[in-house]
């Protein structure tokens, strides 16, 4: 059965207020944290914990911009030793950018602060809830990015 108007205009507008309230925890975060780490330092540093050293072309894959904003973004992160850069041995005139040391530890920063904080918000939920909320919001998520993706049309197909 589809949804109302009303429930999904209703669902749109949570979905937005909690964007909107991450954006500004993590901001919050960020500032409390580490000081001047920049709103994009997340975005950028997690993919390199995750999966190594790359470069700033995978970077900007994994954020969803353009190379050039990355490639900015990244000499910002490099200033203030949150990212280590070094010559690409498969070709010298690339770079692989890694994490750093005090890239990690601003993580790890963030990451119990994050946890503190949702602790704190999430004290008078049940197991239960908060199980069914994870499985909806991951269902949300998925559906959000299949609905983002434009239908693939065949080889040969009119445009």
């Amino acid at each position: 059965m589809p949804l109302t108007p009303t429930t999904r205009d209703r669902l749109v507008a949570g979905v937005t207020h909690l964007l909107r309230t991450g954006r500004h925890v993590s901001s919050r975060a960020a500032e409390s944290v580490y000081g001047g780490l920049p709103s994009f330092g997340w975005t950028l540093l997690v993919p390199l914990e995750r999966d190594g050293e790359q470069r700033c072309s995978a970077l900007a894959g994994h954020a969803g911009v353009d190379v050039s904003v990355v490639s900015r973004q990244v000499a910002a992160l490099e200033r203030d030793g949150y990212v280590e850069r070094r010559p690409d041995p498969h070709d010298g005139r690339a770079s692989l950018i890694g994490l750093s040391p005090a890239g990690a530890a601003a993580l790890a920063r963030t990451r119990e602060l994050r946890s503190a904080w949702a602790t704190a918000a999430l004290a008078d939920w049940d197991e239960d809830d908060a199980r069914l909320l994870s499985e909806l919001v991951e269902r949300l998520a998925a559906d959000l990015d299949r609905a983002a993706t434009p239908p693939r049309q065949p080889v040969g197909a009119a445009s």
